[in-house]
C-alpha cells in the first residue's frame, strides 16, 4: 500500500510558487469537473474557482506574515546573541585588568624583554584582541572625558587643547564599550 500523503517540502520553498500551484491545481480540478458536468453547471464552476482562489490568497497572506515574523525573530535572536557575547567578554576583561596592568608595567620597565613571560603576555593579549579587546591611552592623545579619567591637570604652554601628558594606567575596551577608562594626567592650555 502506498502513502498518498505528500512529503513535507524543505523550508526553502518559494511561497509565491506554492500559492500559484494551489490556484492552478484548483482551477484544473474545477475545469475537469466542469467538462464532465457540462455547461449547466458553469455557475458552480465559477463559484468553486472563486472560493479556491480566495482560500489560496488567504493561505498565501498567512504564509507571508509567518515568514516575516520568523525573519524578525531570527534577527532579534542574533542581536541578543551578539550582545550577550560582548557582555561576557567585557566581564572577563574586567576580571583580567589587574593582570593586564601588571603586563603593561613589566613591559614599561623592560622586564618582558627576552624572557619566557613575554610570549605568555603576547599570547594573552592576542587572544583577548581576537575577542574584541583593545588597550588605549598614549601620551599626546587629545583628552576625551568619555574615555579618559583625569587624575590631575597641569597648565602648559606647549598644548592648544587638553592633551594627555602621562598615562598612569592604560584604558581597556571591548569593541566600543569602555571597560575601564585610561587614567591620565592632563596638560591644559594656559
Amino acid at each position: 500500500m502506498t502513502d498518498t500523503n505528500p512529503q513535507p517540502e524543505p523550508d526553502d520553498r518559494d511561497p509565491l510558487a506554492e500559492a500559484e500551484s494551489i490556484i492552478n491545481d484548483e482551477a484544473a480540478r474545477a475545469e475537469s469537473e466542469a467538462g464532465q458536468a457540462g455547461d449547466t453547471e458553469g455557475d458552480a464552476f465559477d463559484s468553486d474557482l472563486s472560493a479556491a482562489e480566495a482560500k489560496a490568497a488567504e493561505h498565501f497572506a498567512d504564509l507571508q506574515r509567518l515568514q516575516a515574523e520568523f525573519v524578525n525573530y531570527r534577527k532579534r535572536v542574533e542581536r541578543d546573541r551578539e550582545a550577550a557575547a560582548g557582555t561576557t567578554t567585557a566581564k572577563v576583561v574586567e576580571q583580567l585588568i589587574p593582570v593586564l596592568d601588571d603586563i603593561a608595567a613589566a613591559r614599561e620597565h623592560g622586564e618582558l624583554e627576552g624572557g619566557p613571560f613575554a610570549s605568555i603576555a603576547t599570547k594573552l593579549e592576542d587572544t583577548l584582541g581576537r575577542l574584541g579587546w583593545s588597550s588605549y591611552g598614549a601620551v599626546g592623545d587629545e583628552f576625551d572625558p568619555q574615555i579618559h579619567e583625569a587624575l590631575t591637570s597641569q597648565p602648559s604652554t606647549e598644548v592648544t587643547v587638553p592633551t594627555v601628558q602621562l598615562v598612569a594606567q592604560p584604558g581597556h575596551r571591548v569593541g566600543d564599550r569602555v571597560v575601564r577608562p585610561a587614567r591620565v594626567i592632563v596638560a591644559q592650555p594656559e
